[in-house]
């Protein structure tokens, strides 16, 4: 994890973007490192699973202002994605009333039209990044649209800014360039066993 406090989902159900046309799942999905590792301990799972029902309570959007209201950085889903058009707009009054934190938001929901007006609403706010990922894990992104790609390699040659996360054991340490406006891309080097199986099948 970034060393940042966080609120997730289950990767898997609350993923609609993570499908292709025809029901296959994209490539960045095949090899999701939120479904090995720590992911699969019940430790883990179990908060990401009571998220998914606790955030269709009336009084969620005030719990969650009260609990990172005091908190300089917050990031939005580790694992699982912005599902519902109601927890997105849950989570739009949930950035605006915490106007001194600074919110990251990654998600593939852009993918359908019913969700680009709630994710640009969130994204207009001055304390809120949404970033578009893109469904590669060979560096291919679109400049006009994607805020995050995943690159196989360290060394990949890249016009985005490439996270250094895991030379510091996983955390973003004194880097903030995910919540930062100005950087439209971040390129993620590829983590996890599946995804570095899948690079490697791909190469043969």
């Amino acid at each position: 994890m970034s060393g940042v406090v966080s609120w997730s989902l289950q990767a898997g159900n609350t993923c609609p973007g993570s499908k292709n046309n025809d029901g296959t799942i994209v490539l960045a999905c095949v090899g999701c490192y939120a479904k090995e590792g720590r992911y699969l301990f019940g430790n883990v799972k179990k908060p990401r699973l009571e998220n998914e029902i606790a955030w269709k309570h009336p009084e969620w959007v005030t719990d969650m202002v009260s609990k990172i209201k005091n908190q300089t950085y917050f990031r939005w889903f580790d694992s699982g994605d912005i599902y519902d058009l109601e927890l997105a707009e849950k989570i739009y009054q949930v950035i605006l009333q915490t106007p001194d934190t600074k919110h990251w938001l990654p998600t593939k929901m852009y993918k359908f039209d019913k969700f680009k007006s709630v994710l640009n609403k969130i994204n207009s706010l001055p304390n809120a990044v949404v970033r578009f990922s893109s469904d590669s894990i060979t560096g291919e992104y679109d400049k006009e649209l994607h805020g995050s790609v995943i690159i196989p390699s360290p060394d990949f040659i890249t016009d985005a800014f490439v996270c250094q996360s895991l030379n510091r054991g996983g955390k973003c340490m004194e880097c903030k360039a995910c919540w930062n406006k100005n950087i439209k891309t971040i390129a993620y080097v590829a983590h996890g066993k599946k995804i570095k199986k899948l690079l490697k099948e791909m190469e043969e």
